[in-house]
Protein backbone atom coordinates (compact mmCIF):
# COMPACT_ATOMS: atom_id res chain seq x y z
CA UNK A 1 0.00 0.00 0.00
CA UNK A 2 1.27 3.47 -0.84
CA UNK A 3 2.34 5.86 1.91
CA UNK A 4 0.44 9.16 1.84
CA UNK A 5 2.82 11.99 2.70
CA UNK A 6 2.02 14.87 5.04
CA UNK A 7 2.19 18.52 3.89
CA UNK A 8 4.22 19.33 7.02
CA UNK A 9 7.03 17.07 5.81
CA UNK A 10 9.47 19.99 5.41
CA UNK A 11 9.16 20.85 9.11
CA UNK A 12 10.62 17.50 10.18
CA UNK A 13 14.13 18.79 9.52
CA UNK A 14 13.62 21.37 12.30
CA UNK A 15 12.61 19.08 15.16
CA UNK A 16 13.08 15.63 16.61
CA UNK A 17 9.36 15.54 17.46
CA UNK A 18 7.24 12.96 15.68
CA UNK A 19 5.35 15.11 13.20
CA UNK A 20 4.40 14.66 9.55
CA UNK A 21 4.99 10.90 9.60
CA UNK A 22 2.53 10.22 6.83
CA UNK A 23 0.07 7.33 6.84
CA UNK A 24 -0.78 4.06 5.18
CA UNK A 25 -4.56 3.87 5.19
CA UNK A 26 -5.46 4.83 8.76
CA UNK A 27 -2.19 3.59 10.26
CA UNK A 28 1.40 4.74 10.61
CA UNK A 29 3.81 3.52 7.94
CA UNK A 30 6.01 0.64 9.04
CA UNK A 31 9.26 2.61 9.38
CA UNK A 32 7.90 5.32 11.77
CA UNK A 33 6.30 2.55 13.85
CA UNK A 34 9.63 0.72 14.10
CA UNK A 35 11.40 3.99 14.95
CA UNK A 36 8.88 4.58 17.75
CA UNK A 37 9.47 1.13 19.20
CA UNK A 38 13.24 1.66 19.08
CA UNK A 39 12.94 5.04 20.84
CA UNK A 40 10.74 3.46 23.52
CA UNK A 41 13.30 0.71 24.08
CA UNK A 42 16.11 3.27 24.38
CA UNK A 43 14.10 5.23 26.95
CA UNK A 44 13.53 2.08 29.02
CA UNK A 45 17.21 1.17 28.77
CA UNK A 46 18.21 4.66 29.96
CA UNK A 47 16.07 4.26 33.10
CA UNK A 48 17.58 0.91 34.04
CA UNK A 49 21.18 1.44 32.91
CA UNK A 50 23.53 1.46 35.96
CA UNK A 51 25.89 4.40 36.29
CA UNK A 52 29.58 3.59 35.85
CA UNK A 53 30.72 5.62 38.86
CA UNK A 54 34.40 4.74 38.44
CA UNK A 55 34.47 6.05 34.88
CA UNK A 56 32.46 9.13 35.85
CA UNK A 57 34.85 9.89 38.71
CA UNK A 58 37.74 9.65 36.24
CA UNK A 59 35.97 11.97 33.79
CA UNK A 60 35.26 14.48 36.54
CA UNK A 61 38.86 14.35 37.70
CA UNK A 62 39.98 15.32 34.20
CA UNK A 63 37.86 18.51 34.23
CA UNK A 64 38.54 19.30 37.91
CA UNK A 65 42.35 19.25 38.14
CA UNK A 66 43.64 20.10 41.56
CA UNK A 67 40.35 19.20 43.26
CA UNK A 68 39.83 16.15 45.52
CA UNK A 69 38.58 13.00 43.84
CA UNK A 70 34.80 12.80 43.58
CA UNK A 71 33.18 11.09 46.56
CA UNK A 72 30.98 8.14 45.61
CA UNK A 73 27.80 8.01 47.69
CA UNK A 74 24.44 6.24 47.57
CA UNK A 75 20.88 7.09 48.44
CA UNK A 76 18.73 5.14 50.88
CA UNK A 77 17.23 3.17 47.97
CA UNK A 78 19.16 -0.14 48.02
CA UNK A 79 18.49 -1.11 44.38
CA UNK A 80 16.94 0.17 41.15
CA UNK A 81 13.60 -1.52 41.65
CA UNK A 82 13.17 0.06 45.09
CA UNK A 83 14.37 3.40 43.74
CA UNK A 84 11.67 3.46 41.06
CA UNK A 85 8.93 2.54 43.52
CA UNK A 86 10.06 4.66 46.50
CA UNK A 87 11.00 8.20 45.41
CA UNK A 88 11.27 9.21 49.08
CA UNK A 89 14.27 6.91 49.60
CA UNK A 90 16.09 8.49 46.68
CA UNK A 91 15.87 11.89 48.38
CA UNK A 92 18.06 10.89 51.34
CA UNK A 93 21.53 9.39 51.69
CA UNK A 94 22.02 5.96 53.14
CA UNK A 95 23.58 5.76 56.60
CA UNK A 96 27.09 4.97 55.34
CA UNK A 97 27.14 7.91 52.93
CA UNK A 98 25.75 10.28 55.56
CA UNK A 99 28.40 9.23 58.05
CA UNK A 100 31.16 9.52 55.43
CA UNK A 101 30.34 13.17 54.84
CA UNK A 102 29.58 14.01 58.46
CA UNK A 103 32.88 12.57 59.69
CA UNK A 104 35.14 13.70 56.86
CA UNK A 105 34.03 17.26 56.14
CA UNK A 106 33.68 19.83 58.87
CA UNK A 107 34.47 23.07 57.01
CA UNK A 108 35.45 26.02 59.17
CA UNK A 109 34.44 28.41 56.40
CA UNK A 110 31.40 27.39 54.29
CA UNK A 111 32.02 26.48 50.68
CA UNK A 112 30.33 28.72 48.13
CA UNK A 113 29.12 25.87 45.96
CA UNK A 114 28.71 22.09 45.99
CA UNK A 115 28.27 20.13 42.75
CA UNK A 116 26.27 16.94 43.25
CA UNK A 117 26.07 14.51 40.31
CA UNK A 118 23.08 12.16 40.51
CA UNK A 119 22.12 9.34 38.15
CA UNK A 120 18.39 10.03 38.51
CA UNK A 121 16.23 8.46 35.82
CA UNK A 122 18.93 8.42 33.14
CA UNK A 123 22.47 7.38 33.96
CA UNK A 124 23.15 7.76 30.24
CA UNK A 125 22.50 11.50 30.50
CA UNK A 126 24.99 11.85 33.35
CA UNK A 127 27.66 9.68 31.72
CA UNK A 128 27.53 11.72 28.52
CA UNK A 129 26.90 15.26 29.77
CA UNK A 130 28.05 15.82 33.37
CA UNK A 131 31.81 16.21 32.82
CA UNK A 132 31.68 18.41 29.69
CA UNK A 133 29.04 20.63 31.28
CA UNK A 134 31.09 21.08 34.47
CA UNK A 135 34.08 21.98 32.28
CA UNK A 136 31.99 24.71 30.61
CA UNK A 137 30.69 25.96 33.97
CA UNK A 138 34.17 26.17 35.53
CA UNK A 139 35.35 28.33 32.65
CA UNK A 140 32.78 30.89 33.78
CA UNK A 141 33.18 30.47 37.52
CA UNK A 142 36.94 30.79 37.13
CA UNK A 143 36.52 34.49 36.39
CA UNK A 144 35.10 35.01 39.89
CA UNK A 145 35.87 33.92 43.46
CA UNK A 146 33.97 30.67 44.04
CA UNK A 147 35.13 28.08 46.57
CA UNK A 148 34.03 24.58 45.53
CA UNK A 149 33.18 21.77 47.91
CA UNK A 150 34.39 18.27 47.04
CA UNK A 151 32.32 16.92 44.14
CA UNK A 152 29.99 14.04 44.98
CA UNK A 153 28.39 11.28 42.91
CA UNK A 154 25.14 9.83 44.26
CA UNK A 155 23.61 6.66 42.83
CA UNK A 156 19.87 5.87 42.99
CA UNK A 157 19.34 9.54 43.81
CA UNK A 158 16.62 12.13 43.35
CA UNK A 159 17.04 15.91 43.15
CA UNK A 160 16.40 16.52 46.86
CA UNK A 161 19.35 14.35 47.92
CA UNK A 162 21.49 17.36 47.06
CA UNK A 163 19.98 19.24 50.01
CA UNK A 164 21.42 16.73 52.46
CA UNK A 165 24.77 16.60 50.69
CA UNK A 166 25.05 20.38 50.56
CA UNK A 167 24.09 20.70 54.22
CA UNK A 168 26.67 18.14 55.34
CA UNK A 169 29.38 19.74 53.21
CA UNK A 170 28.60 23.18 54.61
CA UNK A 171 27.85 24.71 51.20
CA UNK A 172 26.03 27.98 50.70
CA UNK A 173 24.58 26.74 47.42
CA UNK A 174 24.21 23.36 45.76
CA UNK A 175 23.77 22.46 42.10
CA UNK A 176 22.44 18.99 41.37
CA UNK A 177 23.17 17.51 37.95
CA UNK A 178 20.60 14.77 37.42
CA UNK A 179 19.47 12.45 34.64
CA UNK A 180 15.97 13.49 33.62
CA UNK A 181 13.08 11.17 32.82
CA UNK A 182 13.78 9.98 29.26
CA UNK A 183 11.53 11.14 26.47
CA UNK A 184 10.94 9.23 23.26
CA UNK A 185 13.36 11.51 21.42
CA UNK A 186 15.67 12.35 24.35
CA UNK A 187 16.94 9.46 26.49
CA UNK A 188 20.05 11.47 27.47
CA UNK A 189 18.65 14.73 28.83
CA UNK A 190 20.32 16.21 31.95
CA UNK A 191 18.72 18.65 34.37
CA UNK A 192 20.36 21.23 36.66
CA UNK A 193 18.83 22.24 39.98
CA UNK A 194 20.16 25.20 41.99
CA UNK A 195 19.31 25.62 45.67
CA UNK A 196 20.56 28.34 48.00
CA UNK A 197 21.01 27.35 51.64
CA UNK A 198 20.52 23.61 51.11
CA UNK A 199 19.03 21.69 54.02
CA UNK A 200 16.88 18.63 54.43
CA UNK A 201 13.17 19.33 54.05
CA UNK A 202 13.19 21.96 51.32
CA UNK A 203 10.58 21.72 48.57
CA UNK A 204 10.92 22.28 44.83
CA UNK A 205 9.76 25.87 45.36
CA UNK A 206 13.28 26.54 46.70
CA UNK A 207 14.99 25.41 43.49
CA UNK A 208 15.73 26.80 40.06
CA UNK A 209 15.76 24.32 37.19
CA UNK A 210 17.55 24.31 33.83
CA UNK A 211 16.39 21.39 31.71
CA UNK A 212 17.34 19.41 28.60
CA UNK A 213 21.10 19.96 28.80
CA UNK A 214 22.68 17.91 26.01
CA UNK A 215 24.21 18.58 22.58
CA UNK A 216 20.85 18.13 20.82
CA UNK A 217 19.05 20.31 23.37
CA UNK A 218 20.38 23.21 25.46
CA UNK A 219 24.11 23.34 24.74
CA UNK A 220 26.73 23.20 27.50
CA UNK A 221 27.70 26.78 26.62
CA UNK A 222 24.14 28.10 27.01
CA UNK A 223 23.41 26.05 30.13
CA UNK A 224 26.63 27.22 31.81
CA UNK A 225 25.79 30.81 30.90
CA UNK A 226 22.31 30.58 32.42
CA UNK A 227 23.47 28.77 35.55
CA UNK A 228 26.34 31.21 36.09
CA UNK A 229 23.94 34.15 35.98
CA UNK A 230 21.56 32.42 38.39
CA UNK A 231 24.41 31.54 40.75
CA UNK A 232 25.68 35.10 40.73
CA UNK A 233 22.24 36.49 41.57
CA UNK A 234 21.57 33.74 44.10
CA UNK A 235 24.73 34.60 45.99
CA UNK A 236 24.07 38.33 45.80
CA UNK A 237 20.48 38.03 47.02
CA UNK A 238 20.98 34.87 49.12
CA UNK A 239 17.95 33.08 47.77
CA UNK A 240 16.78 30.72 45.04
CA UNK A 241 13.57 29.20 43.74
CA UNK A 242 10.39 31.08 42.96
CA UNK A 243 11.91 34.39 44.11
CA UNK A 244 14.82 34.11 41.66
CA UNK A 245 13.93 34.52 37.98
CA UNK A 246 16.00 33.68 34.93
CA UNK A 247 16.54 37.10 33.40
CA UNK A 248 19.28 36.05 31.02
CA UNK A 249 19.13 36.79 27.32
CA UNK A 250 20.33 34.36 24.67
CA UNK A 251 24.13 34.27 24.50
CA UNK A 252 26.16 33.78 21.34
CA UNK A 253 28.88 31.19 21.30
CA UNK A 254 32.23 32.67 20.26
CA UNK A 255 32.54 32.81 16.49
CA UNK A 256 28.93 31.86 15.76
CA UNK A 257 27.90 35.27 14.38
CA UNK A 258 24.24 34.24 14.24
CA UNK A 259 21.06 34.98 16.17
CA UNK A 260 20.22 32.25 18.69
CA UNK A 261 16.44 32.45 18.12
CA UNK A 262 15.22 32.29 14.53
CA UNK A 263 11.86 33.78 15.59
CA UNK A 264 13.47 37.10 16.51
CA UNK A 265 14.23 39.73 13.84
Amino acid sequence: MNVISNPWQALRSLTAARIALGRTGISLPTQPQLDFQLAHARARDAVHLPLDTAQLAQDLGAVLPGHPDALQLASAAPDRSTYLQRPDLGRRLDAASHDKLAERYLPVVPFDLALVVVDGLSALAIAQNAAPFIHALLQRLGTEDWSLAPTTIVTQGRVAVGDEVGQLLGAKAVVVLVGERPGLSAPDSMGLYLTWGPRVGLTDAARNCISNVRPEGLSYFDAAYKLHMLLRESRRRQLSGVDLKDETVDALEPGSGAMRNFLLP
